[in-house]
């Protein structure tokens, strides 16, 4: 992991922080009294209190120390650090939230889903920091370098089904394993949120006999690049070039209007990129 700043390294404190006191809260006044499994080593640690009433957090953190073993092989002492910071903070904060005893609401539904979101958002704090929150979030990130096409919210969600199995196998409550079912669902989207934003990106094919009009009205209206493909009809076996413009989603309508103007006969590809890196979007050098 590469030196940060000084201003960097109080961000990512801050992120950490943040991210530990949202997942906590999530889990304490949410999941936990509503018998909502959180997934993950929280999840395993969550089956082992409720069998023996061993604090959830010293559960959690005698599991994770082989797995920040693991991790220490494959990211460096940096990342374990910020890491191994980011899991203590957390199981701080729900063993001290547990002393309170207190649950928000006592509507499964409503915990399930509020709970899902407080507890997205702290995780996706975390990993904008550059640490995960240790446990599966390790072979998780392990896995996405084999896999990047895959999202991280994704994986841990994969990786949670056996964990949520287990559970319903052991106590029972297959409607509680429902709820813990969308609950996954939506801290992977609040993950995906945190990290890439509510205004994914798309990709734009064009494909026009007017396709010099059509890029200079792109480019002059709004200021967007435009590649020009070479391509070729498989049925007229005519040349013809392809438009391909990166653009923001809320962006579609203004393209859309471009394209009506200078070319109504025009076709017009539109595709999801979680990923974009260069001018006007992400930069490629962040975390």
């Amino acid at each position: 992991m590469p030196k940060h700043s000084p201003k960097e390294l109080i961000r990512n404190w801050a992120l950490i922080f943040v991210g530990a006191a949202l997942y906590a809260v999530g889990y304490s006044f949410f999941f936990h009294p509503n018998g909502v499994v959180p997934g993950g080593v929280t999840g395993i640690a969550t089956i082992v209190n409720y069998l023996t009433d061993l604090p959830v957090g010293v559960i959690s953190m005698v599991i994770n120390i082989p797995l920040f073993a693991f991790g220490w092989k494959h990211f460096g002492r940096r990342f374990i650090l910020f890491s191994f910071a980011a899991t203590v903070l957390i199981y701080v904060f729900v063993d001290s939230f547990a002393l309170l005893n207190t649950a928000a609401t006592d509507n499964i539904l409503l915990s399930s889903t509020i709970g899902a979101c407080l507890n997205g958002m702290g995780l996706g704090c975390a990993y904008l920091s550059g640490a995960t929150t240790g446990g599966v979030d390790i072979v998780a990130k392990v896995l996405r370098q084999k896999y990047p096409y895959i999202n991280f919210g994704t994986l841990i969600m994969l990786i949670n089904v056996v964990i949520i199995g287990a559970y319903g196998l052991i106590f029972r409550r297959w409607d509680a394993v429902m709820y813990t079912v969308i609950a996954q669902f939506v801290v992977s989207k609040s993950i995906d949120v945190v990290l890439y934003g509510l205004d994914t990106s798309r990709v734009c094919y064009l494909i026009s006999e007017k396709s010099d009009e059509l890029d200079s009205a792109i480019t002059s209206t709004m200021h967007r690049g435009v590649t020009l493909l070479s391509g070729r009809g498989g049925y007229t076996g005519q040349a013809r070039d392809v438009l391909m413009c990166v653009i923001k989603k809320r962006e579609i309508t203004s393209l859309r209007k471009i394209v009506k103007t200078v070319d109504p006969n025009a076709f017009f590809i539109v595709t999801d990129a979680k990923d974009v890196f260069g001018n006007g979007f992400g930069n490629i050098n962040e975390e």
